[in-house]
Formats: C-alpha cells, structure tokens, sequence
C-alpha cells in the first residue's frame, strides 16, 4: 500500500525524523507492506491515488490551500486520513470552509483575518506532556483502547471552542478533550477512516513501537488497498 506523507520534509522536525522509523516498524512489527511517499503542499495533485493520506506535523505549510485539498480528497473520497498536530488542524478549517460554509481563518497562515477557526493557544503545549480523554464508543476509544490517554504535543494553536458546536452539528465528533474540555481529537463516523488528533504519535516511546492511531490508520489504509483491487 502507498501512503502519502503530505507537508514539507525537514530535518529539523522531529516528528519527520521518526516517521521512517514509524514506517519500519510497521513492516516489521505490523506486518504492514507499506510504502511512503512524501508530498510538498505545494503539488498534491496526485494525492487521490495513494491509499492513505497524513497530513503530517511542520505547519506553517508552504501551501495552506495544498493542505486543505489533500484533506477534502480524503474525505471526498473515501481514502484513509490522519491529521497529526498542524494536519489536525487543518482538518478542521477544512471541514468548517466546504461543509460548514463557514468564512474563517487559521491565526498562523492569515494573521489580518477577521474570524479565526484555529487560534494561539493561552499556553502553549510545545514540548509537553498531556491527558487526553477519550468519548466512550468513538474510533479513538477502539484504537487506544483505554478511557484517557497520556500524548506528548509539540505546538501553539488550537480550536476557536466557539466553533465546536458548528462543525459538531456538521457530523464531526470531538472524540478526545484535554481536562479542560478543549479538543484534542476529532473524527467523521461513516467515513472508512478520517481522523485528526492534536497531539504527535510520532514522538511516542523511542519509534520502535507505532502509535495505535498510526497503526490503525496503517492498516486502515490497508483495507483501501485491498478495496481497490477486488472491486
């Protein structure tokens, strides 16, 4: 299976210094025949062939409408779509602009908007450690396996809270919250597998082990693929 890495590579990431490890371990551990390719924002124009879609961690993009195609093909679509840290984000002010109609920005990317969907955070989590509690019967539950979860975060913009009821009431579940209630994870129930957390499963443990939702969308991507040949 083919799965594309959307976001501009970089060295200086740490969370895209794991993913090879990531992508080892799920052959070796998981059994995975995976194969990753990495995808600028810039040109995703051929995102609609692979059988799994990341929009992985490195915002700011170069190409903030490059993310958002990739996100609104994978939901379109039907193809498997995880959204880690800045891919979270961004799944989110996709999914308010074409299916809430809502005219909003991210704080990060157009700075002179007028509404923000996606806004600095008060404190920010760069570097921290957090629980994340997980809504009993949704996705995220099944994956983790657990009531709450411990995740390691590496960023400084979140939800506009005010606009949860909106996209919630648009078919999105917020299916994980920090102690506070902010959001810390969403997906679309219907949809093979459409899932946006804030934190990073890259940097979990030493990159030997793949996060459950990493795993998950692995073999989500999977079934995809064997979708795709037997029909």
């Amino acid at each position: 299976m083919r799965i594309a890495l959307v976001g501009e590579r970089s060295p200086s990431v740490r969370s895209h210094a794991r993913i090879p490890l990531l992508v080892r371990a799920l052959r070796e551990r998981d059994g995975s025949a995976v194969d990753a390719y990495w995808i600028s924002t810039a040109d995703v124009s051929g995102v609609d062939g692979f059988d799994g879609i990341w929009l992985v961690p490195g915002s700011p993009y170069r190409d903030e409408a490059g993310a958002l195609e990739a996100v609104r093909v994978a939901r379109e679509r039907g193809i498997p779509f995880l959204g880690t840290c800045g891919g979270f984000q961004h799944l989110l002010l996709e999914y308010s602009r074409n299916v809430c109609g809502l005219d909003v920005a991210h704080a990060e990317n157009t700075p002179g908007a007028r509404d923000f969907l996606l806004t600095p955070l008060a404190c920010t989590l760069a570097g921290h450690e957090s629980r994340v509690r997980l809504e009993p019967g949704t996705m995220m539950e099944r994956i983790v396996g657990a009531s709450s979860t411990v995740e390691v975060y590496n960023c400084s913009y979140g939800l506009n809270e005010d606009y949860k009821h909106t996209l919630a009431g648009h078919g999105l579940v917020f299916s994980g919250h920090a102690d506070d209630g902010t959001a810390r994870a969403v997906e679309l129930p219907g949809h093979p597998f459409f899932l946006g957390v804030m934190f990073q499963p890259e940097l979990a443990g030493d990159g030997r082990r793949p996060h459950p939702v990493i795993s998950a969308f692995a073999a989500a991507a999977a079934r995809h693929r064997l979708i795709g040949r037997t029909a």
